[in-house]
């Protein structure tokens, strides 16, 4: 198989955010996920999402906005064939700059105040990290919108 057809524009992918903190952070990421034209959005855990002025497209009008207690939870209903990409600083994470994406797949970030904590990484088939020259994790927004851009470039589309 060659690298074009496994990068094609087949297959699905979604957006979901661990604990999300900060409500204007992800009405960014799901503008992006409408941009990219990510199939659905999530958030895990017991913050809530509600409407923000950063999401300009109105995304869960557009997009399943699903909610899911726990990361068991998610990984419970993810769909068939579909594997949950961990977006995280990590001994485990492979750079994004080398990194194939699946053609069916969950991307998983953490919040800025905690990240994703190691029992979530361990339910993650792959993770993955934004090479950067600093140390410290990027705003949940950035780093999401990085991913769906390098998985839009990657495709060669």
């Amino acid at each position: 198989m060659s690298k074009r057809s496994r990068n094609s524009t087949r297959g699905f992918f979604g957006v979901a955010v661990y604990h999300p903190k900060t409500e204007a952070n992800i009405g960014t990421l799901w503008r992006s996920a409408t941009a990219y034209q990510a199939s659905v959005i999530a958030t895990v855990g017991p913050r809530r999402y509600e409407h923000q002025a950063s999401d300009t497209c109105k995304t869960p009008m557009h997009l399943p906005l699903l909610k899911f207690e726990d990361v068991d939870d998610l990984v419970a209903h993810l769909p068939y064939g579909c594997q949950l990409v961990g977006v995280e600083l990590s001994d485990r994470s492979e750079p994004l700059t080398k990194f194939a994406h699946p053609s069916r797949a969950f991307y998983l970030l953490g919040a800025e105040d905690h990240g994703l904590p190691d029992p979530v990484l361990q339910r993650c088939h792959q993770v993955v990290q934004i090479p950067s020259p600093v140390s410290w994790s990027l705003n949940v927004s950035v780093a999401g919108s990085l991913v769906l851009h390098d998985r839009f470039v990657k495709s060669g589309v």
